[in-house]
């Protein structure tokens, strides 16, 4: 990224926000943080995406080079209740349609606007082959990513650059999905969840990192963006390869049965879910892949 605008984000305080918030500022590239609280530094400006004006004094988001948006609960953290359901549609379609209220009232509106999705738009597409080319599969998180995306039309209308970076499950130190499953593995108790057929497609937080930067340097990506590895594996693989990386065995695969009883929707359409997704605009664009490998991105996060 050679030109040093300024770059706001949104859930800067995740794994990935947090981690692209260092990246820039170590390149130098001055970053405006959006947080709900009360601001704590001069990069933080608040907002609140619930309400019909979620930031009255937008002057400070005026010439931006990019907006990356993150916020969004976690969407395997829990059975999905009503009360969760309903948490996750705010969160995420709810805090976008805000955003993009924000930048349509902009006298000098962003370049681009990354808005993060999910592979979890594609549904369980069993061996199926999915781009972005792919029509969008069913169930409740489909849905909530087809909504999620459209909810910044009104940017889109307004001439701003979108791109819906559809991000696989990112592999990194931390909190996100390796730390979740980390602790039984280490003690030998971990296994392929139902039969492990179902492909698991995959990006190391380095390159989550490198292609948003990537793709705000690229004003031909727009649109769907699928932010994953071009090596998917199944869960059975990924279960092995993990489990010799920390020289463990895998020998406790949960039922699904189990899963479903003790997840219900949560647990059928994200961990037993089948997703072979590629990465097609980013690779035809020229993105050179840091971990092409799964060995290598859990090398990466886990050293």
């Amino acid at each position: 990224m050679e030109r040093r605008d300024r770059v706001a984000l949104t859930g800067a305080s995740g794994m990935l926000g947090s981690a692209l918030a260092r990246r820039l500022r170590d390149l130098h590239v001055p970053i405006v943080r959006l947080v709900r609280r009360d601001p704590s530094g001069a990069d933080e400006v608040q907002w609140n995406p619930k309400l019909a004006d979620p930031l009255p004094d937008v002057a400070c988001l005026e010439g931006l080079r990019a907006v990356v948006h993150f916020s969004g609960a976690n969407l395997a953290a829990q059975r999905w209740t009503a009360a969760y359901r309903e948490e996750m549609t705010q969160s995420r379609v709810g805090s976008t349609a805000a955003l993009a209220r924000i930048l349509v009232r902009l006298k000098t509106p962003p370049e681009v606007w990354v808005s993060t999705s999910a592979i979890g738009f594609y549904g369980d597409r069993g061996e199926e082959f999915l781009d972005e080319h792919a029509p969008a599969g069913t169930g409740f998180l489909a849905e909530l990513c087809q909504q999620w995306e459209a909810a910044t039309k009104p940017a889109e209308e307004a001439g701003i650059r979108v791109v819906h970076l559809r991000m696989g499950v990112v592999l990194g130190p931390g909190e996100g999905a390796l730390g979740k499953m980390l602790p039984l593995f280490r003690l030998g108790l971990g296994g392929r969840l139902g039969n492990g057929r179902q492909w698991m497609s995959w990006i190391s937080l380095e390159d989550s990192i490198e292609a948003i930067r990537f793709v705000i340097e690229n004003p031909v990506l727009r649109g769907a963006v699928n932010g994953t590895a071009p090596g998917p594996v199944t869960n059975a693989e990924f279960t092995r390869v993990l489990a010799a990386h920390l020289n463990r065995p895998a020998l406790a695969p949960v039922p699904a049965v189990a899963l479903k009883l003790g997840l219900g929707k949560m647990a059928e359409e994200t961990l037993l879910a089948s997703a072979r997704v590629f990465p097609g605009k980013l690779t035809a664009s020229g993105y050179s892949f840091r971990h092409r490998l799964l060995k290598d991105a859990l090398l990466a996060a886990l050293p």
